[in-house]
């Protein structure tokens, strides 16, 4: 409906060329950099240049072509050009974490001038729509081609995605993270990696790449500043049980199922080592064990910390030799160009090893079609400047925002809104009429901006509005102004909540509660309201709203964390019923009183002895202001389990193993991969839409032991589907379980184990029981 208006005002009309979307500019493109011209006559004398030959082969003798000087060149983010060979510089340094930013390899300042700008990746996830994740990351994958094409890509290697379990509600940069859940986490990174680098959805490996994917930031990272700790210094203490079973999951499968390209070590040390430098994190586990064959980066000057400020190697020339040899390939930031050639001339560093990174640094940019020849006579060559900010991809947009948004509260049915009977609309708050703050960090130009209180004014036409805050964080309130807007309406839309100025890269809260006279701003409001009203929070982490939850002043609660171009439209079109909300919480909102616990410590698992309540849905035993999963619809849905096959599983059978000797569990690892796959079983689960309006629902599959005990999560999601439902409409989602890996834990050694007893499988009120019989 109004929409679809709002949409076409960003469109403009380029005289003689035609319609084109706001921020392409009718300019003659340039052209993207390459190697390996065909109208250079020395081309054909390059082995790295012929693409008949295994890129392996055509690295190598690239490398064999380079001086030291020059190879030491190439491991830096912006890396030089070799002139003598035709090779171009090549910028290894962009970001594309919900949509294309404009900084270092990525350049807005030609054809085109913006990129899709789709919601921060906490609102994805809350979408738990693993096949929408996929279509993102494709639909930015896209937009990176048409860039390189249009000559604006100095690189296509995107330092995307940020996979870091959400552990602790404070942290600043939990906004980009999928959650707190590592099997959410894995899942989205498999299928944004899938989607940006131009494999299947269901995958399948991928030679030739349409964008490069880094999965960052390896590992344990979740700490940025806090007091006077921050992630430069920190070391996190992390036990090999926490490590197994929620730090490690998401970048394992990132590797082993995304087979993403990229990997990037984090700043902080883990156990008193830095991860740039832990030679069993880099090679022994994600390339040995992971089978990962990508390039592995640091973040940024994170080499110059190894000695300078964490004093883990006695000199700049070791700590280049610590990197390097950890199985490193290149840095952000000119330490190591600084540093390596003494290095090499102390003899603590080889060029052999030299040439092992840029094997893989090469490898990286042959997939890539850069050592090709022309790209536009390539595959992806046919990708222009059309297809960003293409009506498909704002549509996208628009569905991601819509998909993420979730109802905490709707007392006596208030939401949807009649169109027909609201004749007017206080729309209140510092973030009411945001543009930026729709994005949050890491975003680039979006090819345009809705705010909700514009999406509110193509439904109402009578809509007043007030900031009621002199900004987000509320020093001042103009309370008594605010209160007689309120009162002039039938209905009032509170939006509150976050921004970059109170939680970003570099800065994590000191409290969860809303900034400054927010609070007071809404209690009085809502008092003076003639109905109960409607709150919206934008903010990326959770926020103590206690009072909100049990005021019946306020009738609605909706989180939209930061929605992106179209959240304005998207959260209008929800308050109003053209959508139905079916987002779940990715992340535990805690109260405010959790602040107590040091953000620094790691552990998951609680402590009831010290009275520590451990951390995130799968472990923290303390009170909640909403949990994870939690997320309402206009609609009722109802669930039943049709089939589960087997109902018992047994471990001790011939050619498998025994139970070890009082322990009550067996080891994962010595059940084999043969038990493993056989013991596969199918969970069948009807689902029912029991209302009155068509809706996206997602179904979450959890599973937890009758007696959990010795460190076992109290539960812990196995999967989830989505489905879309017509009023009274039932369909049956099938879930494909491995024993293996669904009823396993680990164990204090780090080690999955399977432990006899009963486990239920549970969806919503529904739980279903299965024996594991030794």
């Amino acid at each position: 409906m109004k929409l679809h208006s709002l949409l076409l005002i960003n469109l403009v009309i380029c005289l003689g060329v035609g319609v084109l979307l706001v921020g392409v500019h009718c300019t003659e493109s340039s052209s993207p950099p390459f190697a390996c011209d065909s109208s250079d006559p020395l081309t054909k004398s390059y082995a790295f240049c012929n693409t008949t030959l295994r890129i392996s082969q055509r690295a190598s003798d690239l490398i064999s072509r380079l001086t030291l000087d020059e190879k030491i060149s190439q491991l830096i983010s912006s890396a030089a050009s070799i002139p003598r060979l035709g090779i171009p510089a090549y910028e290894w340094w962009s970001e594309a974490l919900h949509g294309i930013r404009d900084r270092h390899g990525i350049r807005f300042n030609g054809t085109i001038r913006s990129a899709t700008s789709f919601p921060q990746v906490i609102l994805t996830a809350a979408s738990f729509d693993a096949h929408l994740w996929y279509r993102i990351g494709q639909a930015i994958g896209i937009e990176t081609r048409a860039m390189y094409n249009a000559g604006q890509a100095m690189g296509m290697t995107f330092w995307a995605p940020n996979i870091n379990i959400f552990r602790d509600p404070r942290w600043g940069r939990g906004q980009e993270t999928p959650g707190e859940d590592p099997v959410v986490a894995g899942k989205y990174a498999v299928s944004y990696v899938r989607g940006l680098q131009g494999d299947t959805f269901e995958g399948g490996k991928v030679d030739v790449l349409q964008a490069s994917a880094c999965c960052k930031h390896f590992t344990a990272y979740d700490l940025d500043n806090w007091t006077s700790i921050d992630r430069y210094t920190f070391d996190a203490r992390v036990t090999m049980q926490d490590l197994a079973d929620t730090y490690q999951p998401p970048f394992r499968s990132c590797i082993e199922e995304g087979r993403a390209s990229g990997l990037m070590c984090a700043y902080n040390l883990v156990n008193g080592v830095p991860n740039c430098a832990d030679f069993n994190l880099l090679s022994k586990t994600a390339r040995g064990q992971w089978g990962f064959d990508g390039y592995i980066v640091s973040d940024c000057d994170a080499v110059s910390l190894v000695h300078d400020v964490q004093g883990y190697a006695k000199s700049p020339e070791d700590a280049v030799a610590i990197v390097l040899t950890a199985g490193m390939d290149v840095a952000c930031g000119g330490y190591l160009q600084k540093h390596a050639k003494s290095a090499v001339s102390q003899k603590k560093l080889t060029e052999s090893e030299i040439d092992r990174a840029l094997l893989n640094l090469f490898t990286v940019r042959m997939r890539l079609g850069l050592f090709n020849g022309n790209p536009r006579k390539l595959p992806f060559g046919n990708i222009g400047p059309d297809q960003v900010c293409s009506t498909e991809h704002q549509t996208l947009a628009l569905e991601a925002a819509r998909s993420g948004i979730v109802l905490l509260k709707n007392s006596d049915r208030l939401l949807p809104l009649s169109k027909g009977e609201t004749l007017s609309l206080a729309v209140i708050g510092p973030n009411a009429n945001a543009t930026d703050t729709l994005l949050g960090n890491y975003a680039g130009p979006p090819c345009k901006f809705i705010s909700p209180l514009q999406g509110l004014q193509s439904y109402v036409n009578n809509t007043m509005y007030h900031a009621g805050c002199n900004d987000v964080a509320c020093s001042s309130a103009s309370i008594e102004n605010a209160v007689d807007v309120a009162k002039q309406a039938d209905y009032v839309v509170l939006v509150m909540g976050l921004d970059q100025t109170q939680e970003r890269e570099k800065y994590d809260r000191l409290d969860l509660v809303l900034p400054g006279k927010q609070e007071q701003l809404i209690t009085s409001v809502a008092k003076a309201a003639k109905k109960p009203v409607v709150l919206v929070l934008l903010c990326g982490g959770p926020v103590d709203i206690s009072f909100a939850k049990g005021s019946s002043n306020i009738g609605s609660i909706l989180w939209a964390g930061y929605p992106g171009e179209a959240g304005g439209a998207a959260i209008a079109e929800t308050i109003f019923g053209d959508h139905n909300p079916g987002g779940r919480l990715p992340v535990t909102w805690y109260p405010k009183d959790f602040i107590k616990i040091p953000m620094t410590d790691m552990r998951m698992r609680p402590e009831p002895q010290s009275g520590y309540p451990g951390r995130t849905h799968r472990f923290y035993t303390g009170k909640k202001v909403f949990e994870f999963g939690d997320g309402l619809s206009y609609s009722p849905y109802s669930y039943e389990f049709l089939s589960v096959t087997p109902n018992k599983l047994y471990l001790n059978q011939p050619s498998t193993t025994h139970v070890v000797e009082n322990s009550g569990y067996v080891s994962v690892s010595e059940l084999g991969t043969e038990f493993c796959e056989a013991k596969k079983f199918s969970a069948i689960i009807a689902v029912r839409n029991g209302g009155e309006m068509a809706g996206k629902h997602p179904v979450l599959l959890f599973v937890k032991q009758a007696k959990a005990g010795n460190g076992s999560p109290m539960k812990q999601l196995v999967g989830f589907q989505n489905v879309f439902l017509d009023a009274g409409e039932s369909t049956n989602v099938e879930f494909i379980l491995s024993p293996c890996e669904h009823l396993s834990r680990a164990n204090k050694d780090g080690l999955m184990v399977m432990e006899q007893g009963i486990h239920l499988l549970v969806v919503g009120d529904k739980e279903y029981p299965i024996a594991i019989v030794a």
